[in-house]
């Protein structure tokens, strides 16, 4: 068994997918599924072939609950301050200033993407 994406739904394609690129997304495909919805193929350079999120955008539909189970996705950099600057640069803030849960961890801080889906961005050091 092996984990082959994670699916959003989104309100407005075009916004997500300049949000996730500017956290260094790519586009891979666009896949309709009947006249219902369009699904947005999306992974990060290093994912392999397999597209690791999934952006579904429902016709008529413009607004979700997003509920309460829900947490965030998590995704890694080298240079967290780095990558804020740019993120600013497109519009896009962290919740609060980068911050480790405990003494010695990763430094991380939280962005939120067009729908207020959480998207945590975590300071990895080459070593992994």
């Amino acid at each position: 068994m092996s984990l082959l994406h994670t699916c959003y739904r989104i309100t407005d394609i075009d916004r997500s997918v300049a949000f996730y690129e500017a956290l260094g997304f790519e586009e891979r495909r666009r896949a309709p599924i009947r006249d219902e919805a369009i699904n947005v193929f999306m992974s990060l350079p290093d994912d392999g072939p397999e597209p690791r999120l999934e952006l579904t955008y429902n016709f008529g539909v413009d607004s979700y609950d997003l509920g309460t189970a829900y947490g965030h996705i998590a995704i890694g950099t080298e240079d967290l301050d780095g990558t804020l600057e740019r993120l600013k640069a497109q519009g896009i803030e962290p919740e609060r200033a980068p911050y480790t849960v405990s003494k010695g961890g990763s430094r991380l801080c939280f962005v939120r993407d067009p729908d207020n889906y959480r998207i945590e961005i975590i300071e990895r050091n080459a070593s992994g």
